[in-house]
């Protein structure tokens, strides 16, 4: 009985000291949890490291930015003005050709032969034409002598004018058949380019029919282009106010190509396109742009006097349109929607929403919110 009662004592207090330790490690769990909060509490996201440019004013061109296409300023497909074979092609492919080259030769051995005959049909219609104006003057000294009749006289005078209109004919046809030789040469029409070969010594041509060689003239050159019609206004506007000017680039270059005034409106827009076209006519003296090159145009419509300028990549598109970060003077960001004028040549004119002298951060917006803490870095080279 004696170890029964004891064994009885001992269970009654294991449940007292149990309770204590987990009451315990409660205390120690639970008391942890508040200090891992107020950890987290204090910890404070690091500034995001950001590049800077500050708002400046100064004049900016107003330009709109177009794809154009270079344009000959003359081209001519030649054809040949009479049937014939060819004999001799003289030109050089893709070479500059002078004013009246020589390009291609026709065989002439049929318009020669043409030619000698009413040469031979004309010698003898002028000599019948002498003999008739010979007989003329015969009878009329018979007649004064009353040995012919009136009648006879008036015959031999209309016989005269026949023989004269006789040897017109045959000078008419001699200026023909003497044309159409001439025809057998083909010449440049003006200065320029020639293409490819299109025939060759032996080939058939058949008059304006047969392709023989395609000539641009390059120098000058157009640049042919179009505007939306929304812009039409404000073209109208810059019109009234002078010339108009283009300034020509190759594409993905900012170096300047070329640069010339607009010469050409097209008289409607296009309602397929609703646009209207456009030239420029540029000297292109070293023949540099061809026709059917694509290039950039900057049409030039006036100068914005003190327009807030920035950097194009301050810049940014959102759903509601464009927007720069701002810094503030606690160092945060802000996000601030812009309404811009024009971006050029990596300069983004604002129209509303930016003052001049205040910073916009250019690079590292990528982890940005609005309101977020900002370091601004120091510039490559600076300690």
């Amino acid at each position: 009985m004696a170890w029964s009662d004891g064994g009885g004592e001992g269970m009654k207090h294991k449940p007292l000291l149990l309770l204590v330790v987990v009451a315990a490690g409660g205390v120690v769990y639970f008391g942890g949890k508040p200090g891992n909060e107020a950890a987290k509490a204090k910890k404070v996201p690091s500034p995001v490291p950001v590049t800077v440019a500050q708002a400046v004013t100064r004049d900016l061109p107003v330009t709109l930015e177009l794809v154009g296409r270079g344009e000959a300023y003359e081209t001519v497909t030649l054809k040949s003005r009479l049937d014939g074979q060819v004999r001799d092609v003289s030109f050089a492919e893709g070479g500059p050709v002078a004013a009246g080259e020589v390009l291609i030769r026709l065989d002439p051995s049929d318009f020669q032969a043409r030619v000698n005959q009413v040469l031979a049909n004309l010698a003898r219609d002028q000599a019948l034409l002498d003999k008739a104006r010979a007989d003329v003057a015969r009878y009329q000294a018979l007649l004064l002598q009353q040995f012919v009749s009136q009648e006879k006289v008036a015959q031999l005078r209309t016989d005269v004018d026949a023989a004269a209109a006789g040897v017109h004919a045959d000078e008419a046809a001699l200026e023909l058949a003497r044309q159409q030789l001439s025809y057998c040469v083909i010449r440049a029409p003006f200065a320029g380019l020639v293409g490819a070969r299109l025939v060759h010594p032996g080939a058939s041509v058949k008059i304006n029919d047969t392709e023989l060689a395609v000539i641009n003239r390059v120098r000058p050159l157009y640049v042919s282009f179009a505007v939306a019609e929304k812009y039409l206004p404000a073209v109208q506007a810059a019109r009234a106010r002078g010339p108009l000017e283009a300034e020509i680039r190759l594409p993905g270059e900012e170096k300047l190509a070329a640069s010339g005034k607009i010469v050409f409106f097209d008289n409607a827009v296009d309602p397929a396109t609703a646009t209207l076209r456009m030239k420029a006519r540029i000297g292109n003296d070293d023949a540099r742009l061809a026709p059917g090159q694509f290039l950039t145009v900057s049409l030039r419509l006036g100068i914005l006097h003190d327009a807030v300028v920035v950097p194009a990549e301050a810049v940014q598109q959102g759903p509601e349109g464009s927007f720069v970060y701002v810094l503030g003077r606690d160092g945060g960001a802000q996000m601030r929607p812009v309404e811009l004028t024009q971006v050029r040549a990596g300069q983004a004119g604002i129209a509303h929403g930016l003052a001049r002298g205040e910073t916009v951060i250019t690079d590292g917006y990528s982890r940005l919110t609005s309101g977020a803490k900002v370091r601004v870095k120091r510039p490559e080279g600076h300690g």
